[in-house]
This record gives C-alpha cells, sequence and structure tokens, in this order.
C-alpha cells in the first residue's frame, strides 16, 4: 500500500480532533512486530483516527517508524509529537473528503448610513 496524503486543511482539523484522544496502541520492546501492525490496522478500522505511542529515544527512528507504519497500512500521517504519532485512513466505505472550501461570510444589508432600523440609540438614556 502507498501512504495516504492530506490536503493541509484536513490535517489540521485532524490534528485538532486528536488533541483530546490517548493513545490506542503502545509498540513495546519488540518495536513495530506484525502483531503491533495487525493492532494498528484493527484500531484504524474501528476509529479512523489514533494516537501510536513508539517508546524509541532516537528521533529519525521514530520518524522511520512512522513512515513505515503510514505505508504499509496505506494511512495517512498526521502529527508526530514526541513519542505519540497521530494517523489517520478513512473508513473503507467512505472516501477521502476534500478539503473544505473558505468562504468569506456574506454582509448583512443595513439601511441609513451602515445602521440598522430597529437599533436603540446610544449614549445615557434620561
Amino acid at each position: 500500500m502507498t501512504e495516504l496524503t492530506l490536503p493541509q486543511d484536513q490535517r489540521l482539523a485532524l490534528k485538532a480532533q486528536a488533541h483530546s484522544l490517548d493513545p490506542v496502541v503502545l509498540l513495546g520492546a519488540a518495536g513495530l512486530s506484525d502483531a503491533a501492525l495487525a493492532e494498528i490496522d484493527r484500531a484504524l478500522k474501528a476509529h479512523a483516527l489514533i494516537k501510536v505511542r513508539v517508546p524509541l529515544d532516537d528521533r529519525a527512528e521514530r520518524e522511520g517508524v512512522f513512515a513505515q507504519i503510514a505505508t504499509r497500512l496505506g494511512a495517512a500521517r498526521v502529527q508526530s509529537i514526541g513519542k505519540l504519532i497521530v494517523l489517520y485512513r478513512p473508513p473503507e466505505d467512505e472516501p477521502v473528503p476534500p478539503p473544505p472550501r473558505t468562504q468569506r461570510a456574506a454582509r448583512t444589508e443595513t439601511r441609513g448610513g451602515g445602521r440598522e432600523k430597529n437599533r436603540r440609540p446610544r449614549g445615557r438614556q434620561t
């Protein structure tokens, strides 16, 4: 499988959703074994967005594990903070959604020099 790539807007939204999640898979002393990959795959099928704790001290090794998981399971790398990595894979019955479009808010119509019609006068009331 190939690694899934996400647009920046969607990745930022997923980071916000993942903020309150706890790690569901903890890699042990055996590292990235077939059993650990199977557990990560099961968690992605159940939740779509997960955190994984990788107990490696070397940053380059952690990045390698992160890339290997994403590539082998067809997931997207959302975020890596210290020893926690966040992975996302959309449900199989749901295609990857397009990034949200940014739209400008419509201006409200006002009458009479920018003031709304039934607005109370400013200042002190007597």
